[in-house]
C-alpha cells in the first residue's frame, strides 16, 4: 500500500470518528447538560439538588474523562484541523450545503470556546459546586449573558447540522429522501436544544420558574 493511500485511509477513518464523537460524547453531553440544568425551570432548590446529585455519581472523574472530555477534546482539535485546511466556495457556488458547511465551521469554533470556557468556570473552578445563586449572579453581567446566549445557539446549530452529517456520512441516510429526513431531524434537534437553552438562561436571569409546581422537597 502506498503512503498516499495509507494517508487517505487514515484521514477517512479520522473524519468518520470525528463525526461519531460529535454525536455521541458531545451531543450526549449537551443533552445531559441541558436536561440537568433545566431543573432551574422548577426552582433554585431543585437545581441545587440536581447539581449535588451529579457530584455523587460513582467513578464520576473516570467516566467524565474517558467518555466525555477526551472524545470531546479530539472532536474539537480535529475539527479545528479540518477548519484550517478546509476551503469555502460559497461565493462561487452559493448552495445550501456550502452555506451549512461554512456555518458549521464557524459555529464549531464558537461552541469549542463556549463549552471549554463553561467547563472551566462552572466545573473546574467551582469543583462542580456551583449553585443557582452563583450562576444567577454571573448572568447579571451583560457580557457573560451575551456570550452564553451566543454559545448556546452556536452549539445547538452545530449539533443539528452535525447529526445530519453523521447520518449521511455513516450511510444511515443513503437515499435522497433519507437525507432530507435527516436534515429535518437535525433542524428539529437544533431548534429544540436552542429553545431549551434560552429558557434555562431566562430562568436564571429573570428568576423565572414555570414548573415550580413540580417541586417535591426531599
Amino acid at each position: 500500500m502506498s503512503a498516499t493511500a495509507s494517508q487517505s485511509d487514515s484521514g477517512y477513518l479520522l473524519r468518520k470518528l470525528h463525526s461519531l464523537t460529535g454525536v455521541l460524547p458531545v451531543g450526549a453531553f449537551l443533552a445531559e447538560h441541558f436536561w440537568s440544568n433545566s431543573a432551574a425551570l422548577v426552582n433554585a432548590p431543585k437545581y441545587d439538588e440536581v447539581s449535588r446529585d451529579l457530584q455523587t455519581i460513582p467513578f464520576r472523574p473516570i467516566v467524565e474523562w474517558a467518555v466525555i472530555f477526551l472524545p470531546m477534546l479530539f472532536h474539537a482539535v480535529y475539527g479545528v484541523y479540518i477548519w484550517v485546511r478546509g476551503k469555502s466556495n460559497v461565493s462561487s457556488y452559493p448552495w445550501v450545503g456550502n452555506w451549512l458547511y461554512v456555518a458549521q465551521r464557524y459555529t464549531g469554533l464558537i461552541a469549542f470556546a463556549y463549552i471549554g470556557w463553561h467547563l472551566y468556570t462552572e466545573r473546574w473552578l467551582t469543583h462542580g459546586r456551583s449553585t443557582y445563586a452563583t450562576v444567577a449572579r454571573d448572568f447579571e453581567n451583560p457580557w457573560y449573558l451575551a456570550f452564553f446566549v451566543i454559545g448556546i445557539l452556536a452549539s445547538s446549530f452545530h449539533l443539528g447540522v452535525g447529526i445530519w452529517n453523521f447520518l449521511c456520512k455513516w450511510g444511515l441516510a443513503a437515499t435522497v429522501k433519507a437525507q432530507q429526513a435527516a436534515g429535518r431531524l437535525g433542524i428539529v434537534i437544533g431548534v429544540a436544544f436552542g429553545v431549551v437553552g434560552i429558557l434555562i438562561v431566562l430562568s436564571f436571569r429573570l428568576n423565572w420558574h414555570p414548573f415550580a409546581s413540580y417541586y417535591i422537597p426531599k
